[in-house]
């Protein structure tokens, strides 16, 4: 199945805790790297990293940069292309503008997940909106997405294995979705404004672009 350019969000800011206290999550190298390698899997034209703290903005772009200039980009060049897809952001609103963007698309939906909402758009009706539309499909850390995100303006997503015990890690519920969204055969089309060049650049001021 064809489908329309997609991005993946992960947001730090405004998520929950245990406690349901909303809070700003650590960012973290294996959700770095993982969701990196997962887009790019995946022919995801960008992953945004959605966290407004300066000092964890500084984190990921030291991360980055080892992989991307010198010697680590040469000793692990799968890795250099994964995370030159990553894009930081202080907002969703940040990442969701980027995207419209990128994607040439102004009504870009954003799709939002979450195991604490079942309610929403089923896998196969989602696979057939991205097969008409570009997608912004959103994870959250800690124990989820904030619920003021949750807006009229975006869509939901169907909880994965809703209704029983939930408690996966948001590289696995990433990895199921994708794959499901996705699948062995679909093919994600590029953006035309990346086709000939990586991602260097970001048109948001209060966005980091690596």
């Amino acid at each position: 199945m064809r489908l329309q350019p997609m991005a993946i969000a992960l947001v730090h800011h405004p998520v929950v805790d245990r406690r349901g206290d909303r809070v700003c999550a650590a960012l973290t190298n294996l959700d770095l790297h993982d969701l990196a390698r997962l887009a790019t899997t995946y022919g995801l034209a960008r992953f945004y990293l959605v966290i407004p703290a300066a000092e964890q903005q500084a984190l990921a772009r030291r991360i980055i940069g080892h992989w991307r200039e010198g010697f680590g980009a040469s000793y692990n060049v799968d890795r250099s292309q994964a995370l030159s897809s990553v894009v930081i952001v202080d907002r969703l609103e940040d990442a969701e503008a980027d995207w419209r963007q990128t994607s040439g698309e102004s009504e870009a939906l954003t799709l939002l997940t979450g195991a604490r909402h079942a309610v929403g758009l089923d896998f196969a009706a989602a696979q057939q909106v991205a097969g008409q539309q570009s997608v912004l499909l959103v994870f959250g850390t800690g124990h989820g997405l904030a619920d003021e995100l949750y807006l009229p303006a975006r869509q939901t997503l169907q909880a994965v294995r809703s209704g029983g015990y939930n408690h996966l890690s948001v590289r696995t519920a990433a990895a199921i979705i994708l794959d499901r969204l996705v699948g062995e055969s679909g093919r994600v089309v590029m953006p035309d404004s990346l086709k000939t060049a990586p991602v260097l650049g970001n048109s948001s001021s209060s966005a980091v672009a690596t």
